[in-house]
């Protein structure tokens, strides 16, 4: 299993705990990640999961983020057109794209409390769906 991810920089204090973490549960788990790309937010996402899905070593990309409630609704829009996109994304490509970002609407410290989870379900989620597509081929 071959795993690409991509972690926003934004919020890096909190974005770089969940990459450590995904990285080490993908490692548990015996996937292997041959890359991971950094990009300034959760918008800017969809572009470089674009570009690992296009990779021949790369089975499925796990993103990384967390999208925290600001002064205006700009997380919401943020959050959801970065999800809608990377949704449209493993369907065209025909790879899973999980999503390990928290929010939006969540404050500092709900993000905090989600460093452990979301990228440990959203490693879990790549890997047992490249797992099933590859039974649903057979």
């Amino acid at each position: 299993m071959r795993l690409g991810m991509v972690v926003s920089e934004f919020n890096y204090d909190i974005t770089y705990l969940m990459l450590q973490r995904a990285l080490d549960h993908a490692e548990f788990l015996g996937a292997k990640v041959v890359k991971v790309v950094k990009v300034p937010g959760a918008f800017d996402m969809p572009l470089a999961v674009k570009k690992l899905l296009e990779r021949d070593d790369v089975d499925a990309v796990v993103t990384i983020g967390a999208v925290m409630k600001g002064d205006t609704d700009h997380d919401q829009v943020v959050a959801q057109h970065a999800a809608r996109k990377m949704v449209d994304l493993a369907v065209e490509y025909g790879k899973p794209v999980s999503l390990g970002v928290s929010g939006p609407g969540m404050t500092r410290m709900e993000a905090m409390e989600r460093i452990e989870e979301f990228p440990r379900r959203a490693v879990e989620a790549a890997i047992k769906m490249v797992k099933r597509l590859r039974e649903a081929a057979k």
